[in-house]
């Protein structure tokens, strides 16, 4: 993660701020990494709520894959398999789209707050 952070140090100009979305994983609250965010005050974290996959884009397109190309496939090998991964990604980047959130932050937020009381309610009751 740091190394990762100091790239971005590197590459982004100095007068631009820098929003980091991510996950609760530990890596990303480690203490060395909020040590060096503390360090940093032009990255920002904003983190997923827990248990929000769909949040993130990377667990979307795994989702996909497995949806449209592994699931019920006939795999032969490993070779085999890495083989029909690399030909979905080659056909996923044919035609690339840019990711457009057209939900309010707000709205996201509402919908979390209300799944995560349905949830409650239901192991409570």
């Amino acid at each position: 993660m740091l190394k990762f952070l100091r790239v971005i140090d590197d590459i982004v100009p100095p007068e631009k701020h820098i929003h980091l979305s991510v996950d609760n994983y530990a890596t990303h609250k480690h203490s060395k990494v909020e040590r060096w965010l503390r360090r940093h005050p032009r990255f920002h974290t904003h983190f997923t709520p827990t248990s929000c996959s769909w949040l993130k884009m990377v667990e979307r397109f795994f989702r996909d894959l497995t949806e449209n190309r592994l699931r019920r496939g006939i795999f032969r090998s490993v070779e085999e398999l890495i083989e029909a991964i690399g030909q979905y990604i080659d056909h996923h980047h044919e035609r690339p789209k840019p990711s457009i959130w057209s939900a309010k932050p707000a709205d996201i937020l509402e919908k979390a707050k209300r799944a995560g009381a349905a949830l409650h309610n239901r192991q409570s009751g």
